[in-house]
């Protein structure tokens, strides 16, 4: 899949009505009460780094990851912080966080039980003793009760026109919405026009599920809301957000040991 390829120049323009501050200013409020000692994070799938420049600005010591190497290169312009390349079932750090974020539906890309799997065991190696691991992920009572529907974006200003067309396929058996995005660029300079398309392969989880994943995968589940409001989650909630804690290891499960052991080494 090539999402966030070509899409990835326009995606901050598509993004600006998001207040970043309030969300960072949310996200410290949240890992101050769950850990409150914190000061190291790494954001997974960090995008073009605005969250990550946000929480700096905050004092933690923040690394992004990202697979998009377009996002990647966006992030890094005019900034001296940590980008690095890589995917979140994969990649290896020499390093463990306090911290681990994965927001904005990051986890909603992974569309297969083996990949979800290996981000959250992933996530689990790069944990000191009793991090917490903060993620957000479509919610499928959602989904299930509002039924995605074809939506429409636009951004101008005085050089650009962005037109975005979402049109959603949903697959219920299997939990996923495909969503293709169609962009419509006018250069209002040049009169150049660009389109582009992409397909979004998107999942969404019960609550179950992802306690089903955190428990087989070592860790806790300290709270669900939804991240920005606090709400409980409900069959409006779009988006919900998981605060799991790494467990000790002798608490874990055998079977989680067993999975472990085969993954690390």
């Amino acid at each position: 899949m090539n999402s966030f390829k070509s899409y990835s120049k326009y995606y901050d323009y598509l993004y600006q009505d998001k207040d970043y501050n309030a969300e960072a200013d949310f996200l410290v409020n949240l890992i101050k009460k769950y850990q409150k000692n914190a000061v190291t994070i790494i954001d997974l799938g960090c995008g073009t780094g605005k969250h990550v420049k946000l929480l700096a600005k905050r004092g933690f010591k923040v690394t992004g990851l990202d697979k998009s190497k377009e996002m990647i290169a966006i992030a890094k312009k005019d900034s001296d912080l940590e980008f690095i390349l890589g995917d979140i079932a994969t990649f290896k750090l020499k390093k463990r966080f306090d911290v681990v974020l994965s927001i904005f539906h990051v986890f909603s890309y992974l569309t297969t039980n083996e990949k979800v799997i290996k981000s959250f065991l992933n996530a689990n190696l790069h944990l000191e003793e009793k991090g917490i691991f903060i993620i957000d992920v479509w919610h499928t009572p959602a989904v299930h009760s509002q039924i995605p529907e074809i939506r429409v974006k636009v951004f101008e200003n005085e050089k650009l026109k962005i037109v975005r067309y979402a049109d959603p396929d949903v697959d219920s058996l299997n939990n996923t919405v495909d969503v293709k995005y169609q962009l419509n660029v006018l250069d209002k300079e040049t009169l150049v026009e660009e389109n582009i398309t992409e397909n979004h392969h998107i999942r969404h989880f019960s609550k179950p599920e992802i306690e089903l994943f955190a428990k087989y995968t070592g860790f806790k589940i300290l709270h669900t809301q939804e991240l920005l409001t606090g709400n409980s989650p409900s069959e409006q909630t779009w988006g919900v957000g998981y605060i799991m804690q790494k467990v000790p290891l002798l608490a874990m499960p055998f079977s989680f040991l067993m999975e472990l052991s085969t993954f690390y080494f």
